[in-house]
């Protein structure tokens, strides 16, 4: 982009393409994603559409959602193709469920504490059988925690499926700074199961 940015999602945008113009890969996010063969995804808290945008141009059908009105005007500029709501990550209640739904970039560190519960349920029950929910956030002390995170997830008739510290699958350990967890709800079919080759499964 040409000139200063005109939004904060602009100035996001810029952020990640300095970064990829100096040789980075910054779609980490979508690679660990693709890992797992999605057909569709619910991109939840989705800023400006950075990592949903990437997973559509390989093919993944993504309905993005944030409460963030700035970063959505940019998100749909850049990807007129993709519906994204505003709403509430707590409160989003969509006819549709989907093979993976994502939250990225802190979006439960981001929810009120009083409503982190509300928003993990939320999300699971926009999960179809045998889905996924990933979800990735970092564990400062006011940071949802994951033991907390954990319980969460099987209250909404989620199992732990795996656990890393980066996107790029690094070990978790109790030192991580960062956990991306994979939860998974009931056993997937056989004939397409949700896992990555040679992953857990």
């Amino acid at each position: 982009m040409t000139g200063p940015p005109s939004s904060r999602g602009d100035w996001y945008e810029s952020v990640y393409e300095q970064r990829e113009a100096a040789g980075e890969n910054v779609h980490g996010e979508a690679d660990f994603v693709m890992s797992w063969q999605p057909a569709s995804l619910l991109d939840a808290g989705c800023g400006t559409g950075r990592v949903g945008r990437e997973l559509a141009r390989r093919g993944v059908h993504v309905v993005g959602f944030d409460i963030d009105p700035e970063m959505l005007e940019t998100a749909r500029r850049k990807a007129p193709e993709v519906v994204w709501h505003r709403h509430d990550v707590s409160l989003l209640q969509l006819p549709e469920r989907f093979d993976a739904v994502l939250l990225a970039g802190n979006v439960i560190n981001f929810v009120t504490p009083s409503r982190r519960r509300l928003a993990v349920a939320n999300m699971a029950n926009h999960v179809r059988p045998g889905g996924l929910l990933i979800d990735g956030h970092s564990l400062k002390a006011s940071d949802a925690q994951l033991s907390d995170y954990d319980q969460w997830a099987s209250a909404s008739g989620l199992e732990l499926a795996g656990r890393w510290s980066t996107w790029q699958r690094d070990a978790f350990d109790e030192s991580s700074a960062f956990a991306v967890s994979v939860f998974r709800t009931t056993p997937p079919s056989p004939a397409r199961p949700l896992s990555p080759p040679g992953r857990l499964r």
